[in-house]
């Protein structure tokens, strides 16, 4: 049974059904379940979207008819439901929904990933999951096309997103011309890329665009050039007063730098690091974040680290060195 085959399987017979992404969810996680989850009310099911928080008031606008619920708002409205069916998108993990949207996860006698991160061939074989889709919203906007649904603009804008985000406005290697065709599908109902652009970006104050400049001053390359870093502090964002979800793009200037490998920016949380890493060409970081205790893509990945800004952003840049080296002597053999 291939991926669509499955899909198809499982919504045809499930009347209830759930939809969720990870924690700290991104737009192709929400797009992706609001477009599904509209698809699935089009067939006639009784779905819902329930994540662990209410959506952030920056996405609110993806999600015109709320089908996107909080776990407080599900208990307290659906406290008794029987769910059939429970889709969780854009992670193959049941670890990463949060542990209140985990708890109802085990409850539903099916479960199904829809995703395009690396997994176990055991998870891959009984999900719906295709790591060569350039975002989950590829993937769920590839699906829906199967179901013979309507595509509405209701569904085109939150899966066009979804793509525009997790693709950094289609610039990593994953974008294909299927990608491009499903992109035309969502156009032809009517979404505008400037305005979708605009919307999910957003118009920034100065205080933005001062903190970039500050972000942007502070860069540093290895002697070779070949990785670049940035580093964000919370103190920076508070003194600039701006909110660390418009930040993630930071890293893609580095990307234009000449000789450029490998760019990482080190972002502050708290007691805790983020590593976020990109690459050019056939750097694969994916197993470099895996190398530091996180995971991703070939092409974008990310980890956590416990520890100050100063010692992790050493000992992270030496890291990255002795595993591009190794990259680099293994491709010359």
């Amino acid at each position: 049974m291939n991926i669509t085959e499955r899909f198809q399987f499982l919504t045809k017979k499930a009347e209830n059904i759930v939809i969720s992404t990870h924690i700290y969810p991104d737009a192709d996680g929400i797009g992706s379940e609001i477009a599904l989850c509209l698809a699935m009310r089009a067939l006639g099911k009784n779905a819902i979207c329930v994540n662990e928080e209410p959506l952030l008031e920056r996405y609110k606008y993806l999600d015109p008819q709320d089908v996107v619920i909080s776990l407080e708002d599900y208990k307290t409205f659906y406290p008794d439901a029987e769910v059939d069916l429970f889709i969780v998108t854009d992670t193959n993990s049941l670890e990463r929904i949060g542990e209140g949207v985990k708890s109802i996860a085990k409850t539903v006698p099916e479960l199904l990933f829809i995703d395009h991160h690396p997994c176990s061939k055991d998870v891959m074989t009984n999900h719906c999951i295709d790591t060569t889709k350039a975002a989950t919203g590829e993937l769920a906007g590839d699906l829906i096309r199967s179901l013979g649904v309507e595509m509405t603009r209701e569904m085109a804008l939150p899966l066009y997103t979804a793509v525009l985000i997790d693709t950094s406005s289609f610039r990593y290697p994953t974008v294909t011309g299927n990608t491009h065709r499903l992109i035309g599908t969502l156009m032809d109902t009517g979404v505008r890329p400037p305005h979708a652009y605009n919307m999910i970006y957003g118009t920034k104050k100065i205080s933005f665009m001062k903190l970039l400049g500050k972000v942007l001053a502070s860069a540093h390359t290895t002697k070779d050039e070949k990785i670049a870093w940035l580093t964000l502090t919370e103190d920076m964002l508070e003194k600039f007063q701006v909110d660390t979800e418009d930040t993630h793009a930071f890293i893609n200037h580095l990307l234009v730098l000449d000789n450029i490998k490998i760019a990482v920016m080190f972002k502050q949380m708290g007691t805790q690091i983020k590593v976020s890493l990109r690459s050019t060409g056939n750097i694969d970081v994916g197993q470099m974040a895996r190398a530091l205790g996180g995971g991703g893509h070939d092409h974008s990945a990310a980890a956590v680290i416990e520890g100050s800004l100063e010692s992790i952003v050493k000992s992270t840049v030496e890291k990255l060195q002795e595993l591009l080296e190794i990259v680099e002597k293994n491709s010359q053999a």
